[in-house]
């Protein structure tokens, strides 16, 4: 029963965070898997897998009914992560967990340290929109396909900033279309991990998912009354914190 109040609570936060920021807050699935439910790091990242991808197609059915999903760009941007991401979904069950953790941290602390940055860094591209450069993009997308297929997170960080700032669209429309590229490249690296898929506890899974799809809605109406601002660089810093902690059991682990 504690293992399912967890499961539920760490999924509400991670929803929020989804919600809330539009992005970044999977990245707190796989920790949350390995330190309060006991998931081993591949089998964290695969269930993460899962619950990106659940959560993510919900996210994008909305964006879509509000024409917000560019479905051309999305699908080609996505088709250049497809073998990137199955490679690395078979490539993550085989890693060190050390290894596995240690790389994780390192993304962990990429997200944070792009959170604290000035939210107008990223967000030029809302302004005028800029011609893409289909080879930057076609690399853009096969790195991210690696990231999820790897490491289990969605990579809305990354996804978004290319983009607007390499492909030109809108914010909102870039938002909706890294939806459907997350989906993509989760699906395509959840079925190269078969082998780690056997053990999973959907027990823990399945109501882990369901309370990050309703936070996210919780999310939306957040951002709504607290200061944008303010609820990233708490986020961030909390994340920082969890990088921290990944970044000490990678040397702890690696060195027995």
């Amino acid at each position: 029963m504690t293992a399912l109040v967890l499961a539920l609570l760490a999924g509400a936060v991670v929803g929020l965070a989804l919600g809330g920021l539009g992005g970044g807050g999977s990245v707190l699935a796989v920790p949350a898997l390995i330190y309060l439910l006991g998931f081993s790091p591949a089998a964290a990242t695969t269930a993460s897998l899962v619950i990106v991808a659940v959560t993510s197609a919900t996210a994008l059915v909305v964006h879509a009914r509000e024409g917000n999903v560019r479905w051309r760009t999305g699908g080609l941007f996505a088709a250049a992560g497809l073998v990137p991401a199955a490679l690395g979904g078979a490539l993550a069950g085989r890693l060190p967990e050390a290894v596995l953790t240690g790389a994780f941290a390192v993304i962990a602390a990429v997200v944070a340290v792009r959170m604290l940055r000035p939210a107008g860094a990223d967000d030029g591209a809302t302004e005028a929109v800029r011609p893409g450069r289909p080879g930057a993009a076609a690399g853009a997308g096969a790195g991210l396909g690696a990231v999820t297929g790897v490491l289990g997170v969605g990579g809305g960080f990354l996804v978004v900033p290319t983009l607007t700032g390499t492909l030109g669209l809108r914010m909102r429309a870039a938002v909706g279309t890294s939806l459907l590229v997350i989906s993509v490249n989760a699906l395509a690296a959840l079925a190269t991990r078969s082998g780690t898929a056997e053990g999973l506890d959907w027990g823990l899974i399945a109501p882990f998912a369901g309370a990050a799809v309703l936070g996210a809605w919780d999310g939306k109406r957040l951002a709504g009354k607290v200061d944008a601002g303010t609820l990233r660089k708490v986020f961030a810093w909390g994340l920082a914190a969890v990088a921290a902690v990944m970044l000490v059991d990678a040397v702890w682990w690696g060195s027995w």
